[in-house]
């Protein structure tokens, strides 16, 4: 078993610790292909390299995730979960602009606290343009949900006045979320020359007229 994936799992607060052990298990194994596909991508994990990874059997790693798809799948969801219920109140934070924004840029500082997940969602969304691919409909999915929550976000400044005279807010929420994956990669990178959230800060400055919370 990798050290660096059990360290990981030892220390990850998304491992609840008063599971059940059978839910727990599956937390952890969700936990440690969230590293193995962040490292490799999904095409080169397979499931004997993940079931050693998480450290269990392949057929314990079978009893929890019959398939590679659905592994892949809870992966996904539980980070965009975590997300969620971390940075936006399942939703809530879309209805205030300034909140909105003020949320994303926590978020994108979160991310860049844990290279994991800026790597998992480089590789995995690179890997998943293509149609074949089992992440193809999650990620079509979650572009069109960002583009929603943001244009609901710009909407809400707009009415209040708050973007700046020269902002046309057609395509805003495109272009910020091509900012925001742009930077995530220059920072993979280089990570010592890309600092995210400051340069999304900077960014929101220009769009937006008063200081973000």
């Amino acid at each position: 078993m990798d050290e660096a994936a059990a360290s990981a799992r030892r220390s990850d607060p998304g491992v609840p610790r008063n599971y059940p052990k059978g839910e727990r298990r599956r937390a952890q194994i969700i936990e440690a292909a969230f590293t193995a596909f962040g490292t490799v991508g999904y095409r080169n994990a397979s499931m004997v390299r993940l079931a050693a990874a998480c450290g269990v059997s392949r057929a314990g790693l079978l009893h929890h995730f019959p398939t590679k798809e659905s592994l892949l799948a809870a992966v996904l969801e539980q980070r965009e979960r975590q997300d969620d219920e971390r940075f936006f109140q399942a939703g809530e934070a879309a209805r205030d602009g300034l909140e909105y924004f003020a949320s994303m840029i926590r978020l994108v500082a979160h991310n860049q606290a844990n290279p994991g997940i800026v790597s998992l969602f480089a590789v995995l969304s690179s890997e998943a343009s293509a149609p074949d691919h089992p992440a193809h409909p999650y990620f079509v999915a979650r572009y069109q949900r960002a583009r929603r929550a943001m244009r609901s976000a710009v909407d809400d400044l707009a009415r209040r006045q708050l973007l700046r005279p020269h902002v046309d807010p057609a395509g805003l929420p495109v272009d910020l979320i091509a900012l925001i994956d742009g930077l995530q990669i220059q920072w993979l990178l280089d990570p010592h020359a890309i600092d995210m959230p400051e340069r999304l800060r900077a960014r929101l400055r220009d769009i937006i007229s008063v200081e973000l919370p």
